[in-house]
């Protein structure tokens, strides 16, 4: 029997020499507005035992999912690569295959759009988008859905419209750890995991905590309504590196997953830090 892989499925990096980060404003990103490459990354990501990454897109820009897949084909870490393109475009299959098509196209693995920023919070099922969504179904991609609380129904929604497509949840689907309220989040999530085609991210829950404060105890009630909702067999590491950095170094983050997820079996643990994420984007 083979070693397991360890997967780390979500982070980021970005040159600002390259292009800005136009979501990074106020004092409280200060601390992000650097640059974060691969190159910062392998080293942490080895001294917490991580193989494989999967790379993240920041912003909804057409030049940077063909960077990253350049990045992916130099990158010994970098396994997969979750990129933006217009889910709304007329051609989106044919940029599909074009995207597929470039150095490290291979690694091309799942589009994401940023929709927590969209002001309709039905915005995933506007005609226009639902086309978009079988495209990426049709092209053998995944969807990362980056979503707040209130637009979780449109996700449901929407998975449910496409059951042919992956839908994978990033950052439990930001709850309000800070607060310490689970309702409406929580049946949210419960609605979006009832459906068997969806996965969901144990990452991003530091920086929805409280940044200077946060405890494992304050984080356990969002990653236990997570566990029983989507099982382990459907729920993934991820660092969410280097937004994390804000809250918790990456050692810091692999460890708080890993005692959250104390009560579980070696082979459930494994399928949260490896086995989940293979099978989704590897």
């Amino acid at each position: 029997m083979g070693v397991a892989v360890r997967v780390d499925a979500h982070h980021h990096v970005w040159d600002l020499s390259v292009r800005d980060q136009d979501w990074i404003t106020g004092p409280e990103l200060r601390p992000l507005r650097r640059n974060f490459g691969v190159v910062d990354l392998e080293p942490e990501a080895r001294a917490a035992g991580i193989d494989r990454t999967v790379l993240v897109q920041t912003i909804a820009v057409p030049e940077e999912t063909p960077e990253f897949l350049a990045l992916a084909e130099r990158s010994e870490l970098i396994a997969g690569v979750v990129g933006w393109t217009d889910l709304t475009r007329p051609d989106i299959a044919d940029e599909l295959a074009r995207l597929r098509e470039l150095p490290g196209g291979r690694y091309l693995k799942g589009i994401r759009h940023q929709v927590q920023g969209e002001p309709d919070p039905q915005w995933l099922l506007r005609p226009d988008v639902r086309r978009g969504l079988a495209a990426v179904a049709a092209a053998g991609l995944v969807y990362d859905l980056l979503v707040l609380p209130h637009q979780l129904p449109a996700c449901a929604r929407a998975a449910a419209d496409h059951p042919e497509l992956t839908f994978v949840l990033d950052h439990l689907g930001k709850p309000p750890i800070a607060t310490g309220v689970l309702e409406p989040w929580a049946a949210g999530v419960r609605a979006l995991a009832a459906l068997p085609h969806t996965v969901c991210k144990l990452s991003g829950m530091v920086t929805e905590a409280d940044l200077a404060t946060w405890t494992v105890d304050e984080l356990r009630p969002y990653a236990d309504t997570v566990l029983e909702a989507f099982g382990p067999g459907r729920l993934m590491f991820g660092s969410d590196w280097p937004v994390c950095t804000l809250a918790a170094s990456y050692t810091q983050v692999v460890d708080t997953a890993q005692e959250l997820l104390g009560g579980l079996g070696a082979g459930e643990s494994a399928e949260v830090f490896g086995g989940t994420a293979t099978r989704v984007y590897l």
